[in-house]
């Protein structure tokens, strides 16, 4: 009988370091859980949004006036997430003279919302997706922007080459700038609607 005491007493004491175990285990994923979603979200603070890292670079100065003036600071810090095909300081200068400065001007404001929303798609894709979905494509995909028209994307010499609806072209100088809602494509050449 006395066995038996000792026994049962055995097999309780078991099933309970057992069972601790598991809940041990169980906090142990839960805490793992949320430092990795903290982590996350201290990432995503520490990543500025589209505008922010277009603010930070002195290559962009144009677009960020621009998109200032055309009032979609707010649009394009938003959640998204956004890919920004971002004309260059170069870019803009390339237009015909007075062309930028009047766009900024605030009768201006529809024209120049459209073009820069031309520059824009919803959705994140990087430089290896898009070079992925031209490949998929026998060598051209198409996109739609934000503006509502569309840009056909292809590759020329190794390089992501946009064009636009009246024929233009442009190239991704500088691909996959990280961010936190989206990502930036840096281009050498404005595309117009």
């Amino acid at each position: 009988m006395k066995s038996l005491k000792v026994l049962s007493m055995l097999a309780f004491s078991m099933v309970l370091f057992a069972s601790c175990g598991e809940k041990k285990k169980e906090m142990k994923e839960e805490v793992k859980e949320e430092v990795m979603e903290v982590q996350a979200e201290v990432v995503e603070e520490t990543t500025p949004n589209i505008v922010g890292v277009a603010a930070g670079n002195d290559s962009f100065t144009t677009l960020v006036a621009a998109v200032k003036a055309a009032g979609l600071v707010d649009t394009l810090s938003g959640d998204g997430p956004f890919t920004v095909f971002a004309p260059t300081n170069d870019a803009f200068a390339k237009l015909p003279e007075g062309t930028v400065e009047g766009l900024l001007k605030p009768e201006s404001k529809d024209a120049l919302t459209g073009i820069l929303t031309y520059h824009v798609v919803a959705g994140k894709f990087e430089a290896a997706a898009v070079i992925e979905a031209i490949n998929s494509n026998d060598g051209a995909f198409t996109v739609e922007t934000v503006q509502g028209g569309t840009i056909t994307l292809s590759l020329n010499e190794g390089n992501v080459t946009l064009t636009d609806a009246k024929g233009g072209t442009s190239t991704v100088v500088i691909a996959d700038v990280a961010a936190s809602n989206g990502v930036i494509h840096a281009l050498d050449t404005v595309v117009m609607p």
